[in-house]
């Protein structure tokens, strides 16, 4: 099946099904010699797998990482690095009610009309355990970034209604909606936890800043950091849409006040979110995604078989209530993967500058 690669440069490869024996990433063009362990790809799926909380899954996957090539005592080796999880609390049986009916919100009639034939067990590989793959990949990435002294944070920024009202990096990891806003955080669970209780899920926001990118990195029309970046965070299956610096604000706002003026210490504000022109200007990159409500809710809903006959479907099982908590790794991950790429592009580009 196409689609299933992703960069340039640094390149992954996911494989698996939700319900199958394994989920996991093959990653090309990683930088020989940088210390790697399992632990340190353990650490990122940690944050992005099941069970965390009373709003996520119950799914009890431990998700344990095995590298099984590209690295040798310690580091890479320059060649492709494969990472599996083996799953080992599938269920597929959950799904037999419903394997011929097309569940609302999710990828199942349009994979059925494109293949003529669909996964019916957790969505295959339309299932947000694909993302998995990507977070230990992201995990690679994070080690070679924070060496050029790149940071990416995620968190919740909304949602159930429910904003932040303060931005504190060090509550993130502190709450269950993996929000910047402790207080915010608390109100969000409770109506979420209402919420779920009459058989219905939420979406929300997730906003990530980009710190210590240099400037210059993008390719010009078609490539662009923030097209690229778009690509490979609405590449999630969760997220629908994306906005950079002050975003849809700007259709309110008039050229004298969006233009990001320049003084002798730099940029006076960033109403870009850091990328000028697709390319990055030193400033922090910062963007915000919209997630859609989890599809998969016990609530009764209207759908069709594979007869087309008219069918009331609810989805039963294990599935989060709110997606924001366990998304914001995965965003981190994608995000990661784009600035490595677009570094070693960069590099490509002034490499062959010197040998001329």
């Amino acid at each position: 099946m196409a689609g299933n690669s992703f960069g340039e440069v640094f390149r992954i490869t996911t494989f698996g099904e939700s319900h199958g024996g394994a989920v996991g990433v093959v990653i090309d063009g990683a930088t020989p010699g940088i210390e790697l362990s399992e632990s340190d790809i353990q650490e990122q799926l940690d944050r992005r797998k099941p069970g965390q909380s009373s709003i996520t899954t119950p799914r009890m996957e431990p998700d344990i990482a095995h590298i099984l090539s590209g690295v040798f005592e310690g580091r890479t080796t320059g060649t492709p690095i494969m990472v599996i999880l083996y799953n080992s609390d599938a269920d597929p049986s959950a799904y037999d009610e419903i394997k011929d009916k097309f569940r609302p919100g999710h990828a199942d009639w349009s994979y059925f009309k494109k293949y003529g034939i669909r996964d019916w067990r957790g969505s295959g590989r339309a299932s947000g355990r694909e993302t998995s793959g990507r977070v230990a990949a992201g995990a690679v990435a994070r080690k070679q970034l924070l060496s050029l002294g790149v940071t990416i944070t995620a968190y919740t920024l909304r949602s159930a209604g429910i904003s932040c009202e303060s931005y504190n990096p060090e509550e993130i990891e502190k709450n269950p909606l993996r929000a910047c806003d402790s207080g915010a955080a608390m109100k969000m669970l409770e109506r979420i936890e209402k919420i779920k209780a009459g058989e219905d899920s939420v979406g929300g926001i997730v906003e990530c800043r980009i710190r210590g990118v240099s400037p210059g990195l993008g390719e010009p029309v078609f490539d662009k950091l923030d097209a690229e970046l778009a690509h490979g965070l609405m590449s999630i299956g969760s997220v629908k849409g994306i906005e950079f610096g002050a975003g849809f604000a700007a259709a309110d706002m008039t050229g004298s006040t969006h233009n990001d003026q320049i003084g002798p210490e730099g940029f006076l504000t960033n109403n870009a979110g850091g990328i000028i022109g697709g390319i990055s200007t030193g400033e922090e990159i910062l963007f915000r995604l919209v997630v859609k409500p989890t599809s998969s809710i016990a609530r009764p809903q209207q759908t069709v078989d594979l007869g087309g006959t008219s069918r009331v479907i609810r989805t039963e099982g294990r599935h989060d209530a709110c997606i924001c908590p366990r998304i914001v790794p995965v965003v981190e991950s994608m995000a990661a993967l784009v600035i490595l790429d677009h570094y070693k592009r960069q590099h490509s580009l002034h490499f062959g500058n010197d040998r001329s």
